[in-house]
């Protein structure tokens, strides 16, 4: 279909939420979604994984978009990213910063003057930081 499966997540009270996030080089558009909606159902309804009843939700990455992939690290170089350890990592489980270099296995996170080398494998969700809004209190 010309699509990247970014990520995919069960989600919701119980997991009944089937979240898929997909992209493409010229970006997603509603019709996009659609059509991968409507493929995908097809596929679940006569396979059937999920058994219970869900919800099935198809939609871009977005502005906050999570990074799964080193290619993903890659396409962001220079930009703001938040990272979750599975556990303690040098101290502390969350990371905001600025992706400054991804290399075999990890990336390089600055946060606040402070390099940190953080392998992906270790990783348990990492996303784009919206920088629209930085600064801004909420209200």
């Amino acid at each position: 279909m010309g699509f990247e499966l970014v990520m995919v997540e069960l989600a919701g009270p119980g997991g009944r939420t089937l979240r898929l996030y997909i992209d493409s080089p010229g970006g997603i558009l509603v019709e996009d979604c659609e059509t991968v909606s409507n493929q995908v159902s097809s596929v679940l309804d006569v396979e059937d994984p999920i058994g219970d009843e869900y919800t099935l939700e198809v939609s871009s990455p977005g502005i906050d978009r999570p990074l799964v992939k080193p290619e993903h690290f890659e396409k962001v170089l220079g930009r703001l990213v938040n990272i979750r350890m599975r556990g303690r990592y040098l101290g502390r489980r969350r990371f905001t910063g600025v992706l400054t270099e991804t290399a075999e296995g990890l990336a390089v996170v600055d946060v606040d003057g402070e390099c940190y080398e953080l392998p992906y494998a270790d990783m348990e969700r990492a996303k784009l930081v919206s920088e629209h809004g930085i600064g801004h209190s909420r209200g």
